[in-house]
C-alpha cells in the first residue's frame, strides 16, 4: 500500500483499499471475525471507511490459542535474540513512516505533521524496548552453608492488550513490544475507530519474521474487549481508555486475579506563576491542550493562573488560539483536525454548553465548524475553545472533556494552587511554570501525579516511566520498570547440605 498525497488531493482509494481484506490478524494471517458488523468513518469527511465484523468468542479463542502456543518457543528465546525482531521492526517501520502517517491521520482525523511525529515516537519506542531486552537479568543469593538461591525472571504468558483511539500505531507498538520484549505473547485489540494501523503493524512484524502467533489482533467493541479480559487463557491485561471502562476491566480481570495495566486519563492541573517565562508558559499552555484536537490523556486542561498576570496571559492565549488552523488532517498546514466521532463531537460541545449554563465565559471557539471545501463539510469538526472564570466545582473543572477545550482558573497563593490542583479523583500529570527553580521543586513534589513537567509540558520519552496516580490507573509501560511489569519472579533454592528434619 502506498499515498502519493499532495496540495488538494482527497483521492484516498490507497487508503480505502487496504479494508477491503480482513482486519483480524491470527496466527500470521489476516482472518474474517465472525461478528456483527462494526462501521469505520473517517473523521475529516464524516464518511464511511468500511464496514467489518466485530470478533466474537470463537475469533477470540483462536486468537488466544494461537499466541498460547506461540508463547512455548518465543519465551525460551534469550532477550537478545528477541531484540533483533524489534530492531529490525524499527528499519521497516521508518522505511514506510509515510504510509503509516497518512493511514494514522485518515483513520484518527489527526493532522498529517502530528500522524508522522507519532510514528517517530513509536520507533524510538522499538528501539529504547529492544536494549531493554538485553538487560532482562535474575539474581544469585548466598545463603547459609554454601547454599543458594536463583531469581529469575519469567515471562507471565499471554498478554492482552486494550489501545484507545488517540494514538492507535504508538499505542500498538508500546504494548505489544513492552509484552513481548520480556518473552510474553499477546493478543490486542485496538479502537473500533482506528483497526487500520494495528493491523499494518501486526504485518510489518511478520515482515521481520515474528513467528505467527506471537502478535494477534481482534477487532471489536466492548464485548470483544470483555471477551479478551475475561479468558481463562490470558494471564496478565494491559489497557487505556476511560476510568468507566478501566472499572470494568479491573473487575473482569479480578475474577482471574489477573495482573492489569491500566491508563485511564486525567483532568490534569497547568499551574503558571506570575514569575514564569511568559511566552514559554503561553506555548505551554498550547502543547497541553490542543495537539490531537484536545483528545489526548495526559493534557492539562485545568490552566491555573496567578491572578496578576492572568489579563496578559489570556490576551496572549487568544491571540494563539485564534491562529489555529482547523482543518482538512491531509495538509499540510494543518493545526487541528476532527474529532474521533459524531458522537464524541457532539459530548465535547454538549461539555462547553454546560460550562456556560454554570456561569463560565467562553471566551472564543467551542462550536460545531462546518468546512467551506464541500468534501469535508460533514466532517466532526470543533473550533478550539477558551473558557474563563471556570471554577473548581464546575463539571468542566472536574470531568475529562478529551476535546480543544482550554478551561482557565485564578489563584492567589503557592499553598492554594497546590491544594486544588490535587482536588481531583485523577492524578496523571501536572505541569508547572515559574523561573524559581526552588518553587518548581517544591510545588512538584506535592503534586499528586505521575508525571510532573517543570517548563513545559507533553514532552513524553519512551526512557521515562509514564503511569497516573489515584484512579488515573495502575502500571507504568515505559522505562526500565517495563521489565518489572512484563515479567514474574520465580526464586530456585539450591540445598548444598543435609536436610535437617525433626521428622
Amino acid at each position: 500500500m502506498s499515498s502519493n498525497h499532495s496540495g488538494n488531493n482527497r483521492d484516498m482509494s490507497a487508503l480505502r483499499a487496504y479494508f477491503e481484506k480482513p482486519l483480524n490478524f491470527i496466527d500470521g494471517v489476516r482472518v474474517e471475525p465472525s461478528g456483527p458488523k462494526v462501521v469505520d468513518y473517517e473523521p475529516a469527511t464524516g464518511k464511511e471507511i468500511c464496514q467489518f465484523p466485530s470478533s466474537g468468542a470463537k475469533d477470540v479463542d483462536d486468537a488466544v490459542q494461537s499466541a498460547k502456543e506461540a508463547f512455548k518457543s518465543w519465551s525460551q528465546l534469550t532477550g537478545n535474540d528477541r531484540a533483533r525482531y524489534f530492531l529490525d521492526a524499527a528499519a521497516k517501520l521508518r522505511e514506510r513512516k509515510e504510509e503509516f502517517a497518512q493511514m494514522e491521520s485518515f483513520d484518527q482525523g489527526k493532522p498529517i505533521n502530528e500522524a508522522r511525529m507519532d510514528v517517530e515516537f513509536s520507533l524510538a519506542i522499538l528501539e529504547y524496548l529492544a536494549g531493554l531486552a538485553k538487560d532482562i537479568r535474575g539474581d544469585h543469593i548466598q545463603m547459609p552453608g554454601g547454599s543458594f538461591a536463583l531469581v529469575r525472571r519469567e515471562p507471565i504468558g499471554v498478554c492482552a492488550g486494550i489501545g484507545a483511539f488517540n494514538f492507535p500505531l504508538a499505542m500498538a507498538v508500546s504494548k505489544s513490544a513492552c509484552s513481548l520484549v520480556c518473552g510474553n505473547t499477546m493478543v490486542y485489540k485496538p479502537s473500533q475507530f482506528t483497526p487500520a494501523t494495528t493491523v499494518m503493524l501486526a504485518e510489518l512484524y511478520a515482515e521481520c519474521g515474528l513467528p505467527p502467533g506471537v502478535f494477534n489482533v481482534v477487532q471489536g467493541e466492548g464485548e470483544t474487549g470483555r471477551l479478551l479480559t475475561i479468558h481463562k487463557g490470558v494471564s496478565k491485561v494491559t489497557f487505556t481508555g476511560s476510568l468507566p471502562t478501566g472499572r470494568k476491566v479491573m473487575a473482569n480481570c479480578a475474577e482471574g486475579i489477573k495482573d492489569v495495566v491500566l491508563e485511564l486519563g486525567g483532568k490534569s492541573p497547568t499551574i503558571i506563576f506570575a514569575d514564569a517565562d511568559m511566552n514559554n508558559a503561553v506555548k505551554g499552555a498550547m502543547v497541553a491542550n490542543f495537539p490531537v484536537q484536545g483528545e489526548v490523556c495526559s493534557n492539562g486542561t485545568r490552566v491555573f493562573v496567578e491572578r496578576s498576570i492572568k489579563d496578559d496571559f489570556v490576551r496572549r492565549i487568544l491571540e494563539r488560539t485564534k491562529a489555529l488552523k482547523v482543518g482538512d488532517p491531509r495538509e499540510e498546514n494543518t493545526m487541528m483536525g476532527a474529532l474521533i466521532t459524531k458522537e464524541h463531537r457532539d459530548k465535547v460541545l454538549n461539555y462547553i454548553k454546560g460550562a456556560r449554563n454554570e456561569g463560565a465565559k467562553v471566551l472564543y471557539g467551542g462550536e460545531k465548524l462546518k468546512l467551506d471545501d464541500p468534501k469535508l463539510s460533514d466532517g466532526y469538526y470543533v473550533s478550539p475553545c477558551v473558557i474563563d472564570q471556570v471554577t473548581d466545582h464546575m463539571t468542566i473543572a472536574r470531568e475529562e472533556v478529551f476535546g480543544p477545550v482550554m478551561s482557565i482558573l485564578s489563584f492567589d497563593s503557592e499553598e492554594e494552587v497546590i491544594r486544588r490542583a490535587n482536588d481531583t479523583e485523577y492524578g496523571l500529570v501536572a505541569s508547572v511554570f515559574t523561573s524559581d527553580l526552588k518553587r518548581a521543586h517544591r510545588v512538584s513534589a506535592q503534586l499528586e501525579a505521575g508525571t510532573v513537567w517543570i517548563n513545559n509540558h507533553n514532552v513524553l520519552n519512551p526512557i521515562l516511566p509514564f503511569g497516573g496516580y489515584k484512579l488515573s490507573g495502575l502500571g507504568r509501560e515505559s522505562g526500565a520498570d517495563v521489565i518489572k511489569e512484563y515479567t514474574q519472579l520465580k526464586t530456585v533454592y539450591v540445598e548444598m547440605g543435609d536436610i535437617m528434619a525433626p521428622y
